[in-house]
């Protein structure tokens, strides 16, 4: 029997990545797309020649038909997308700059998965990664909040529109990965720290944390309509 094949999109760095490495390991054969070619060449160097890679940006609505035409058919989908845009306090956070988020990653996931369709096995996967932020009462993430909900509605009613193609999704935590290269390292490892200490297992997450919850939600056949919040506990106290 031949591999399955999974197209991780954003699959260059984090999450992605991890689970690109993860995936491999199980025996997939693993695509990944990513927006930046000296990512995905460094990506395809950290995981090796096995995985092929494809230059996507994902916020380019009019270019994903045509590149993942180009990969073909394909058993599951992974959409690692993320986005910086829409923090702050809700009396000051800028309405450009929540579109934005939007733009960045809720418009992404809809349009890859929506795209995706033609070429997925029936008894595939899709699995969107949204954030805690979608689940939590932290203040702050009105605008993250709102475009990680967004996503993570899509999940139950995708699996129940798309069956018998399963559909579901992951909710990280606060997980060290590029997206907070936007602090210096000394904030990271303030930030990081603070957090540790609001979250039961006493630890930020590591990208490799949530490319399990991915690996199951792929090779668990009946799972769907789920989102798994995998934060070490951090929404609890929220």
């Amino acid at each position: 029997m031949s591999a399955q094949q999974v197209v991780i999109i954003g699959g260059s760095s984090g999450i992605g990545l991890a689970t690109a490495q993860r995936l491999l390991e199980q025996g997939f054969e693993v695509t990944i797309a990513g927006r930046t070619q000296a990512r995905l060449e460094t990506a395809k160097t950290a995981l090796g020649h096995a995985v092929r890679t494809f230059l996507l940006d994902a916020a380019d609505g009019t270019a994903i038909p045509q590149v993942l035409s180009s990969i073909g058919s394909f058993n599951h989908l992974v959409l690692a997308l993320g986005s910086s845009k829409g923090g702050g306090a809700f009396a000051t956070v800028g309405l450009d700059d929540v579109r934005q988020g939007f733009e960045e990653k809720f418009f992404p996931h809809f349009a890859c998965a929506q795209a995706a369709l033609p070429l997925l096995a029936p008894q595939g996967s899709i699995t969107f990664i949204a954030a805690v932020t979608a689940h939590a009462a932290m203040p702050g993430t009105a605008g993250l909040g709102a475009a990680n909900a967004a996503i993570a509605a899509l999940v139950r009613v995708l699996a129940s529109e798309l069956r018998p193609l399963r559909v579901n999704g992951v909710s990280p935590g606060v997980i060290d990965t590029p997206w907070w290269d936007f602090l210096s390292d000394e904030q990271k490892s303030a930030v990081f720290s603070d957090y540790a200490g609001k979250t039961p297992v006493g630890r930020v997450g590591a990208p490799d944390d949530i490319a399990q919850a991915i690996s199951f939600l792929i090779s668990n056949t009946f799972m769907t309509g789920q989102t798994i919040i995998c934060d070490g506990g951090l929404s609890l106290g929220s």
